[in-house]
């Protein structure tokens, strides 16, 4: 085939510079299969099609195509197109339309300014210019702009055609049932875990990664009968302490519990507590905070060995039961009131109006049970011998010992979130009601604003930094430092539990994705 010699060899050949004088002209569509990033491109019914010019094929600068591929694009009247590779990745968008192509149409040669990776293109002068179709820009896929600018692979035969490859992760649609998006689903440990309700049951299931067809119920329960405002069909997968558990609701509120199951790593699921609560794993046993009404009565600290259960800390005290102005509540979210090291147990807890919101520290063996932060904390982590709290009365982030010695303020700002990565510590600060900054601590200078974009949310995955745009915008991936690892051009809608991977829900069209 004539076409498919003279591509193979113009790949391998650097582009010549000759002066392009066509302002019209002539494209077809590839008589041969193409594949980007393992995606075989339906041309035929493709609203933006690969096309052919002067034997080389062009692929269209689309957001979906150049970000799956690695590459960002912006455009602006004065500037014209600027293209360069980029730490980003999207799905692979089919772009189907209704309407059958032909073999061959009419593009122009792109007259804007042209910049690739910072060295501007002189459009008119290249064998084989960029091209604009259906008022999309074209690339042509030569060695000079394939192999030399983006880094990419490419095979070619006669019998499989072309295949181009790029080097930036991908987002990879998983093979699990469309119904699994419809509640929570979780990766741990090489197994995904989801969810299908059938006529009031809830089937929890597990599937291997690599062969998520290969399905097994692992527990299942009837929530017939709750109160349906409750969303008693709806699952949440947590890890915890290197284990994988879920909750559910059964029931109404006061006459209703949460279910706490864990799953062992042979996929046995079994229930383990049942009620208002929330727990951590000690070497003495189960440390479960009682949070029902009967915590506003103190003494709602238990620890729990071997079927037993037995109360521990001061009994006069209210653990997990926390002030705001005049306003008590109940602590919620996972570990944010409760930390572990050792044989002791940090628990923030109040005694009354004039004692609240304190961190005390028990000791889990001898029970001795003593104030160690004397000012009104909104929620700390214990974390590599610290603690690490943000305060009632200017909500800025401090440290101490574990002993509650040489505290030291560490923010500059009003702390909305903060987490800590191998030794870094990082902060949001509250932009507006839905917008939030990214900061990272600096105990010698000045704090660092981390992104200059603010996000809707931000939480430590993996050793990772998940940063979102916005509800249904894309994702920013930072590491332990700070620096970008990926950005990821999809709408996301969830971000899961996991324990490697990262997995997503796209809010377009709901489909999960891994990130490899």
């Amino acid at each position: 085939m004539a076409v498919a010699f003279s591509l193979c060899v113009s790949l391998l050949v650097p582009a010549g510079q000759i002066k392009a004088a066509e302002t019209n002209v002539k494209v077809t569509l590839p008589k041969f299969e193409v594949k980007l990033n393992g995606h075989t491109v339906e041309n035929q019914y493709r609203e933006y099609p690969l096309l052919v010019y002067r034997d080389i094929t062009y692929i269209p600068m689309t957001w979906n195509d150049t970000r799956m591929l690695g590459l960002e694009t912006t455009w602006s009247q004065a500037a014209g197109l600027n293209i360069k590779q980029s730490l980003v990745t999207s799905s692979y968008a089919a772009y189907k339309s209704g309407k059958r192509n032909a073999n061959t149409y009419s593009a122009k040669i792109a007259t804007s300014p042209i910049t690739v990776n910072g060295k501007v293109i002189h459009n008119a002068k290249e064998q084989y210019p960029l091209l604009s179709f259906r008022n999309i820009t074209y690339f042509p896929l030569t060695w000079r702009f394939a192999h030399d600018e983006f880094g990419w692979d490419y095979k070619w035969n006669a019998g499989s055609g072309l295949s181009i490859t790029s080097h930036n992760p991908q987002l990879q649609t998983i093979g699990l049932p469309s119904y699994a998006s419809n509640n929570d689903v979780a990766l741990f440990k090489g197994y995904y875990y989801f969810v299908e309700t059938k006529s009031g049951t809830n089937h929890v299931y597990r599937a291997p990664v690599k062969q998520p067809s290969a399905k097994e119920e692992i527990y299942s329960y009837s929530f017939e009968g709750s109160d349906p405002i409750w969303q008693p069909e709806k699952v949440s997968f947590q890890i915890r302490d290197n284990a994988l558990w879920f909750t559910y609701h059964l029931g109404g509120g006061v006459s209703g519990t949460d279910m706490f199951v864990r799953i062992g790593d042979n996929g046995k699921a079994v229930l383990l507590h049942q009620g208002y609560l929330n727990f951590r794993e000690t070497p003495y046993g189960t440390l479960i905070v009682r949070l029902g009404d009967s915590a506003f009565e103190g003494g709602n600290l238990r620890l729990s060995s071997a079927g037993k259960e037995k109360k521990v800390g001061e009994p006069g005290l209210m653990y997990a039961v926390t002030l705001s102005g005049t306003q008590w509540s109940l602590g919620g979210g996972n570990a944010s009131y409760i930390g572990i090291n050792g044989d002791n147990a940090y628990v923030l807890a109040s005694r009354d109006e004039t004692d609240a919101n304190k961190i005390y520290e028990i000791n889990l063996k001898t029970n001795k049970t003593k104030k160690i932060v004397n000012s009104g904390v909104s929620w700390f982590q214990a974390i590599d011998n610290k603690l690490y709290y943000v305060k009632d009365k200017d909500k800025s982030l401090y440290s101490s010992d574990l002993d509650g010695a040489n505290e030291m303020k560490l923010s500059e700002h009003a702390v909305s979130w903060f987490d800590s990565i191998d030794g870094n510590l990082f902060y949001t600060k509250k932009k507006s009601s839905t917008q939030f900054e990214l900061y990272k601590v600096d105990p010698n200078g000045k704090d660092t604003l981390v992104w200059t974009t603010p996000f809707a949310s931000v939480q430590v995955l993996n050793k990772q930094l998940v940063c979102q745009l916005g509800v249904g915008d894309g994702v920013v991936l930072l590491d332990s430092s700070g620096g970008l690892l990926l950005k990821v051009a999809d709408p996301i809608a969830r971000i899961f539990e996991s324990d490697n991977e990262l997995l997503l829900q796209n809010a377009k069209n709901n489909t999960l994705a891994i990130i490899r």
